[in-house]
């Protein structure tokens, strides 16, 4: 059982193994110039991804399903979401965000006022600053609890779900509330809701997610199927992608500072913590110079593959140099922390007049 409110670690072989996860790198040579995230594998695995390779394709309609749980502040890991969404959004996809202020406050206390106010100053100012326009007529952000259609929704598709399910799929119990056991259906309204007649009818509609996500995702996929006739849902694809790794070797996580760098930090900050970051380095200078490191076990290279590097070449030969021990993990980290440094000086000049866009974006956000 994955546990999508949970904090485990995720064993990537065994949910493709076990959940019917499919290789995503079977369809990258279908893709014409694909993301650097499908590239370099952090895009692992798929569910019906052709549908969407075909739309690309033949410049069909399709749209794109991304939400934010507004409970805690943005870290660098959560970049490569809008990095996907900016990627889908040029290749004419239209985008919906739903921001899970309903799930934010039933599975952690988070209430709504609190909910939209960093949802407002952490996500959306960011996702602005990473280059989303908002103002974009294919682009579409909303408050759950103010969308009325996937309110609607989730109550029309709860008529064929049983708990028995629900306690199968997320481990329910007899003292979890029943708004956490809402939550889930009012995630699977957001999936399915841009195939409303309304928002242009039945289209192919993928959801990138990590694979802790994949519980949701699996729900959605049986109750489209079960409602067919009804509403003529395409049964939803999606894409899974790696976690970042911490800063101290474990999982990248908000409530856990020393582990993220977050997108708020200053230049300074954040260059600071690459420094501390672990690397896949040997215990002793000569026995890397002549075993080299492990790149593969390094927070460092993972900045650089997942963030710092554009060019796959440039990348290739660092990890070859670390390899052979031509380069030392001291002078790896220094230039990677320049970039870092480089990449928040950018981007925090964004982000200080993306806050004033930002607070404008929900009051002109219609509900539906």
């Amino acid at each position: 059982m994955i546990d999508p409110w949970g904090s485990s670690n995720v064993d990537y072989e065994k949910i493709v193994e076990q959940f019917g996860i499919k290789p995503f790198k079977e369809l990258l040579s279908d893709i014409n110039d694909p993301h650097w995230l499908m590239r370099r594998g952090i895009i692992f695995g798929q569910r019906d991804y052709g549908r969407i390779v075909e739309a690309l394709h033949k410049k069909q309609d399709f749209a794109v399903v991304s939400g934010m749980m507004p409970s805690g502040k943005m870290h660098i890991g959560h970049k490569m979401i809008v990095d996907q969404i900016l990627w889908y959004e040029k290749n004419g996809a239209d985008i919906y965000i739903p921001i899970a202020d309903m799930e934010s406050y039933s599975a952690r206390g988070v209430d709504f006022e609190a909910s939209k106010e960093l949802a407002i100053k952490e996500y959306i100012t960011n996702y602005i600053a990473l280059g989303l326009d908002f103002k974009k007529k294919n682009i579409q952000v909303y408050l759950q609890s103010k969308n009325i259609m996937v309110n609607d929704l989730a109550y029309i598709l709860s008529k064929k779900v049983t708990f028995n399910e629900m306690k199968a799929i997320y481990g329910f119990h007899g003292s979890t509330n029943m708004a956490h056991m809402q939550a889930p259906l009012i995630q699977v309204a957001d999936i399915l809701h841009p195939q409303m007649d309304e928002l242009g009818g039945p289209k192919p509609t993928v959801v990138p997610v990590g694979p802790d996500q994949d519980p949701h995702i699996r729900l959605t996929r049986d109750i489209a199927d079960r409602f067919k006739n009804q509403y003529r849902f395409v049964v939803p694809s999606s894409t899974y992608h790696r976690f970042i790794t911490g800063l101290t070797g474990g999982k990248m996580s908000s409530s856990q500072p020393k582990t993220a760098i977050f997108l708020s930090d200053t230049p300074e900050e954040a260059e600071k913590k690459v420094k501390t970051a672990k690397t896949g380095g040997r215990e002793s200078l000569k026995e890397q110079k002549e075993k080299g490191g492990d790149p593969s076990n390094c927070v460092i290279y993972e900045m650089l593959l997942y963030h710092l590097i554009e060019s796959d070449s440039a990348l290739e030969e660092i990890m070859e140099n670390c390899k052979n021990g031509t380069i030392m993990c001291g002078e790896c980290k220094t230039q990677s922390a320049e970039l870092m440094k480089e990449f928040f000086v950018k981007f925090s000049s964004r982000r200080d007049k993306a806050l004033k866009e930002a607070e404008k974006v929900l009051d002109s956000a219609q509900s539906c």
